[in-house]
């Protein structure tokens, strides 16, 4: 089940907004936990077994660590055995089978693949879970001693399968007491909305775009088709994600709790350091907390610091999926942030702020081409295309017809990616009841008829 959709729109939001707000406090909790198993079993009830499993061991670990009479390596273990625990579950659905042809390939041999479809949100939840018992060993939270409070931690569906990923920190207290009010119901339908719009009006619509380029011939493809597929993943990649996001923390609010931002405008980025401020921030924050910082950070020297950036962008990208490219994703953007940190940073700045935003777009842009192939050779043929290295044409018939069919929406999307000021938005407030509805009226819409509604996040 997926947010942008009928059912769950019209049958199970309502219908655990009713629940939720017909029980007493003292189990609301509960029927959080429930609902949120009855969303995840929809898809696939069997792995429901995978996530529930991961709870309950790492509920036992934490109440493991909240022991007086434990010393620090009796701790230490504890923490490492719950890691392993929980990277072993993330490893074997999620790449057994990318070991497996690695080996084969390598040696020649033909061990058989498990063939195990990947838990949806297992990337997501597992993290949360281990966020958990690391929080409670440094002594930033508590041990949670009701199970049902930390089984709606790891399991609550606004941000189960696709994040934002939530620290146990931040959601600690929320989970014991938190208040709904009118204005900050509203305020949550409202974010939803923009985000259903965001996935449904914009990224769906680009995302068509992208699929013909990508689905054409790339060793003919002209250098300006190239370029203007790339664009359109890179908006749909952004307005699927961050309006799920959006739908997210709009949910979030609707039940009382408050989840950091994920996006904050990331295309208006004036470097790549910059730029990974701003995209997927729950990811960033998770990485630089739990393993950034315990390596050693930039506490040990500057060639420290920098092997430091190198294993947390292969481990980024490698979290993303088990494929080579997502590992040279996460290797080309590791070397990026080094050759920023090093040399480039401070010459940017001399620049005039349109040039630095060339620049990051322009690598922001490459730096796609590895994320949206799985095959390395299509990887190749596509930056062949991109740099005219195909003997084809800068343009075709074809690439004008993209161009001209979808110029409005390119225009829009660029304006959308870019968020209006909150006074500019609050001389219009008359108007935003009408706006929000419109929105919603024109997604469902939409959603009625839709033969295209893909969710790119669900396949890490």
């Amino acid at each position: 089940m997926v947010f942008s959709s009928l059912l769950f729109l019209f049958l199970f939001l309502p219908a655990v907004l009713a629940l939720y707000y017909g029980a007493p406090w003292r189990i609301k909790n509960l029927i959080l936990f429930l609902t949120s198993l009855v969303f995840y079993a929809w898809g696939e009830p069997v792995y429901i077994v995978i996530m529930l499993l991961s709870t309950v061991t790492d509920y036992s670990f934490g109440l493991l660590l909240s022991r007086p009479t434990l010393n620090d390596r009796q701790r230490k273990t504890i923490v490492a055995v719950s890691v392993v625990v929980n990277l072993g579950l993330l490893s074997y659905f999620k790449y057994a089978d990318f070991l497996i042809n690695n080996v084969n390939s390598s040696l020649g041999t033909s061990i058989p693949l498990t063939d195990l479809p990947l838990p949806i949100g297992i990337s997501f939840y597992t993290f949360q879970s281990m966020s958990y018992i690391i929080d409670v060993y440094k002594g930033k939270a508590k041990a949670q001693r009701n199970w049902i409070d930390f089984g709606t931690f790891v399991a609550l569906f606004p941000q189960l399968v696709a994040g934002p990923i939530v620290q146990y920190s931040v959601v600690a207290e929320q989970l014991r007491h938190r208040t709904v009010n009118v204005e900050m119901f509203a305020a949550g339908v409202r974010r939803f909305v923009i985000g259903l719009a965001k996935k449904v009006l914009l990224a769906n619509n680009i995302g068509m775009l992208w699929h013909t380029v990508s689905s054409s011939n790339l060793d003919t493809m002209p250098a300006l088709t190239a370029w203007l597929g790339i664009i359109a993943f890179a908006f749909q990649i952004y307005f699927d994600f961050s309006g799920y996001s959006d739908m997210a923390i709009g949910l979030g609010l609707m039940f009382g709790f408050r989840f950091n931002e994920n996006f904050n405008k990331p295309y208006v980025s004036q470097s790549i350091t910059d730029f990974w401020r701003r995209w997927h921030i729950s990811l960033s924050s998770w990485f630089r907390d739990y393993v950034y910082i315990p390596l050693g950070g930039n506490r040990k020297g500057k060639w420290l610091q920098l092997r430091n950036i190198l294993i947390v962008w292969l481990l980024t990208g490698f979290w993303h999926g088990a494929s080579w490219n997502f590992v040279l994703w996460g290797l080309y953007f590791g070397i990026v942030l080094i050759v920023e940190k090093m040399w480039v940073l401070k010459r940017l700045k001399r620049l005039p702020r349109w040039m630095r935003h060339v620049y990051s777009l322009l690598l922001i842009l490459v730096g796609w081409v590895f994320f949206a192939f799985d095959q390395l050779s299509n990887v190749v043929s596509y930056f062949a295309a991109m740099f005219g290295r195909n003997d084809q044409p800068i343009w075709n018939d074809d690439t004008l017809y993209l161009l001209y069919t979808n110029a409005i929406l390119l225009c829009i999307l660029a304006v959308a990616s870019i968020s209006l000021d909150d006074r500019l938005r609050s001389r219009f407030a008359p108007l935003q009841l009408g706006w929000y509805a419109a929105l919603f009226v024109m997604s469902l819409a939409y959603l009625v008829d839709a033969t295209f509604n893909p969710f790119l996040y669900f396949r890490f």
